[in-house]
């Protein structure tokens, strides 16, 4: 078994932290180490550094080799560019040579999970599931009627009583309305998707090729050139590959014909793809203070907030439920409530940027 860790964004969601120069996955956020790092080092002993690959854009890569020591060089992918989790998906299933019958995990670098223990016994237990040639998603057990997350929905009959198992997907529900959302929640038979799949290399690229060949196609005759010689065979292809996801390309098709099984977990997960969602996990991890964060600061009254400060002092006093984030290019305030609307702000200022502009970097890898 091997693991390929999939370390992309655009780097808006957690604007002006992250930005596309330094993505999400390799910032500090819930403590010492970065995202991707945790995420790596979680793994452990289920899969050995040795056996954990790391596909991200080529720009990237330097920020992986400096916090991956562990990881062997040639384990880590690079992309000429991001085009979401389908096309990351076939470059690792074509670019890994191991065996067809391997099953390969896969992880999203910049996830949250409490309990680690638990999800290593989740991948386990959905490892032994795609040995059979299934495609596995890993099911997060719903704690409310979410709108932001992709649904899972299983076959009846519900969960067995008698512990843990896979379940034949009946299909997936991609953003659904908060009624909706809790309708299928309570059936329980509906988990989030948290994007973590097993399945062998094999089932993959079979999948890939029926129900998304305008993505394996190109992906496997540029990884081909590659190893022939033609450095530049791979860029091209990606230019003009679809930018979709593998929800979207594979896994909701194939669940269909009943090819997808879900292990469901109850692990402690969270996508933190917002300032507000990383407020609840500080919170979670620091249920004594009335506002969590780092760096500098002082506080004065405030609760139920997140300040995230750098070298200057930042002092808030008598604040609620409000995210504040400085950084040496941009101050962000805002409600907590409204965190989503933090992409629309960074992805506006980023047609604003002049070409090759970079943010500058601060000390521990934040900016």
């Amino acid at each position: 078994m091997y693991a390929v860790v999939l370390a992309g964004g655009k780097g808006t969601r957690l604007w002006p932290l992250s930005t596309p120069e330094h993505p999400k996955p390799f910032l500090r956020l819930l403590g010492e180490e970065t995202l991707v790092q945790r995420c790596v080092a979680r793994l452990s002993p289920l899969v050995d550094p040795a056996d954990v690959y790391l596909v991200a854009e080529e720009r990237h890569l330097d920020l992986a080799r400096e916090q991956l020591p562990q990881i062997p060089a040639a384990n880590l992918l690079g992309e000429p560019e991001g085009r979401n989790t389908a096309a990351a998906v076939a470059f690792a299933a074509e670019s890994i040579e191991r065996p067809d019958d391997e099953v390969m995990l896969i992880l999203p670098a910049d996830a949250h999970i409490a309990d680690e223990e638990g999800l290593r016994a989740a991948l386990a237990l959905a490892a032994e599931a795609a040995a059979g040639g299934r495609l596995v998603a890993l099911g997060i057990a719903p704690d409310r009627p979410e709108t932001g997350y992709g649904y899972i929905l299983a076959r009846p009959p519900a969960r067995a009583a008698s512990g843990p198992e896979a379940l034949d997907v009946e299909r997936f529900v991609e953003k659904p309305s908060t009624d909706r959302a809790a309708e299928m929640i309570a059936t329980g038979l509906a988990s989030w998707n948290a994007g973590i799949f097993a399945w062998t290399r094999s089932a993959i690229r079979a999948r890939l090729e029926r129900h998304a060949p305008d993505i394996a196609r190109p992906v496997r005759e540029a990884c081909g050139a590659v190893r022939a010689g033609d450095a530049a065979a791979l860029a091209t292809a990606y230019a003009s590959l679809q930018v979709t996801s593998i929800d979207y390309a594979v896994m909701e098709p194939a669940s269909l014909e009943g090819a997808v099984a879900v292990v469901p977990a109850d692990v402690g997960w969270s996508d933190l793809g917002s300032w507000s969602a990383l407020r609840d996990a500080w919170q979670r991890q620091h249920a004594d203070e009335g506002s969590a964060g780092l760096g500098n600061r002082r506080d004065l009254g405030s609760s139920n907030g997140l300040v995230l400060a750098g070298e200057r002092l930042v002092v808030t006093i008598g604040l609620e439920d409000t995210i504040v984030v400085d950084t040496p290019e941009a101050l962000l305030v805002c409600a907590a409530e409204r965190s989503q609307d933090v992409k629309a702000i960074a992805e506006e200022l980023a047609t604003r940027r002049p070409a090759g502009k970079a943010p500058r970097e601060t000390e521990g890898g934040r900016q």
